[in-house]
C-alpha cells in the first residue's frame, strides 16, 4: 500500500510526536507498505517564531504538489497542523482525496503560552483544519470527550508504544549524585510547566535532561539543578533507569510517550491529575498524581518498580501503527477496502 505521511514535526525536533512518527514509520516499512514521508527538510524553511529549534516550511504548496502527484497515495495521513500540514490538506481537497489527521498538541493552549491569542479563536482554526478529514486520531478517550466538546467530530483513538529494546531497568551507578534522584526529560519549554518540578522543595537531587528554548533561563535561575543537556537513545535510558522518580509537570500533553518510557525503566512517575498523566498512570500502581507535585514526588517513591514495568508493557509500537493503520482503512469503500486488505501490512 502506498501511504503518504505529511508532518511539520521533524528531526532535529525531539518530541513524542517525532518519535511517535518515526515508529509508525518502521513498522509500516517492515510490514511492506510504500512510504512517502513529506518533512520540513524537503523545502527551504524559517525558524518558528518564540521557537528557533523548530522549522517551517516555507511555501511548500507547489513542490508538496508534485511529490504527491507523483507518489499517487492510497492513503494519505496529515500529522500535523503547520505549513505542511494546511498545503497537504488543500491537495486533497482540491483532488477528493480522504484523509485522516492526528491532533497530537494542544495548538491553543501553546499558543496562549506565548501570545495573547484567546482560546476560542485558536480552536476554531484547528476545527477548521481538521474538519474534511475522514478520521481524526487522538491518544485517549479523555481527549476524544475533550475535543467533541469543543465541537470536533469523526475522532478515532490512535494510542502509543514504547520501545523495551532501549528503556529498561539499568544500574543506578550511572549517576553520582545525592539521592533520591527526581528527573524530567524532554523538551525544555514554556509549555511543559518544568518550573513547576524546579520550585519543589525535595531531598536529593533534581536532574532536566533535554534541551529547548527555556534551557539557558531555567540553568541560570536554577544553578543547583542538574542540566546535562539532550541525550537520546540508551544514553537517555541509562539517565531514567538511574533516576529514583520521574517527575512530570506539564498540564499540557496529550499523553507523555515519556512516562511510557520511564516505567520501562522501572522509574514510578509524578505528575498532576490531568489529560496525559491520567491516561498512563495507576495511583500507587506505576505512579502517584497529585495537585500538590511534592507530595506526589514523594509518595512515588515509594512505589514498587514491577508495577511500572508491569504498565509500560501494555504499550508496544507494533500495536499502535495496527489501531493506526485501521483508523485509515476506514476511510475506504468496501472494494478498495477488500484490495488494502490483501496487502501485507503485519509482521
Amino acid at each position: 500500500m502506498r501511504i503518504a505521511i505529511i508532518t511539520d514535526a521533524w528531526h532535529p525536533q525531539v518530541s513524542g510526536v517525532v518519535t511517535t512518527l518515526n515508529q509508525t514509520i518502521h513498522f509500516l516499512k517492515s510490514w511492506g507498505n510504500q512510504l512517502l514521508v513529506v518533512t520540513p527538510e524537503d523545502f527551504r524553511t524559517v525558524p518558528c517564531p518564540s521557537y528557533p529549534e523548530i522549522s517551517l516550511a516555507l511555501f511548500p504548496r507547489k513542490k508538496l504538489n508534485r511529490l504527491m502527484d507523483e507518489f499517487s497515495p492510497e492513503v494519505v495521513h496529515i500529522a500535523t497542523e503547520g505549513p505542511l500540514g494546511w498545503s497537504a490538506r488543500r491537495y486533497c481537497l482540491q483532488r477528493d482525496i480522504g484523509f485522516t489527521t492526528s491532533y497530537h498538541t494542544r495548538f491553543p493552549e501553546y499558543v496562549r503560552l506565548r501570545f495573547p491569542v484567546p482560546l476560542a479563536f485558536s480552536y476554531k482554526v484547528v476545527r477548521r483544519f481538521h474538519r474534511p478529514a475522514k478520521r481524526t486520531m487522538v491518544v485517549s478517550n479523555s481527549l476524544k470527550a475533550e475535543l467533541e466538546n469543543h465541537g470536533f467530530s469523526n475522532i478515532a483513538l490512535w494510542s502509543r508504544g514504547v520501545d523495551t529494546n532501549i528503556f529498561k531497568p539499568r544500574g543506578k551507578e550511572f549517576i553520582k549524585a545525592t539521592r533520591p534522584i527526581a528527573m524530567f526529560t524532554g523538551r525544555v519549554a514554556v509549555e511543559k510547566n518544568i518550573e513547576a518540578f524546579l520550585k519543589l522543595n525535595l531531598p536529593g537531587t533534581k536532574y532536566v535532561v533535554g534541551d529547548g528554548p527555556a534551557r539557558r533561563e531555567l540553568m541560570e535561575r536554577y544553578p543547583e539543578v542538574c542540566f546535562p543537556g539532550f541525550k537520546h537513545g540508551s544514553e537517555l535510558a541509562k539517565y531514567m533507569a538511574a533516576a529514583d522518580v520521574f517527575v512530570f509537570p506539564s498540564r499540557t500533553d496529550t499523553f507523555g510517550v515519556v512516562m511510557l518510557e520511564a516505567n520501562a525503566c522501572g522509574l514510578p512517575i509524578a505528575a498532576f491529575p490531568v489529560t496525559g498523566p491520567l491516561q498512563i498512570v495507576k495511583g500507587g500502581v506505576n505512579g502517584v498524581l497529585d495537585e500538590d507535585l511534592e507530595s506526589a514526588v514523594l509518595q512515588a517513591l515509594g512505589v514498587h518498580p514491577e508495577g511500572c514495568l508491569a504498565e509500560a508493557g501494555r504499550y508496544s509500537w507494533e500495536a499502535s501503527t495496527r489501531q493506526f493503520l485501521e483508523n485509515c482503512y476506514r476511510n475506504h469503500d468496501p472494494a478498495q477496502r477488500k484490495k488494502l486488505d490483501a496487502a501485507p501490512r503485519l509482521s
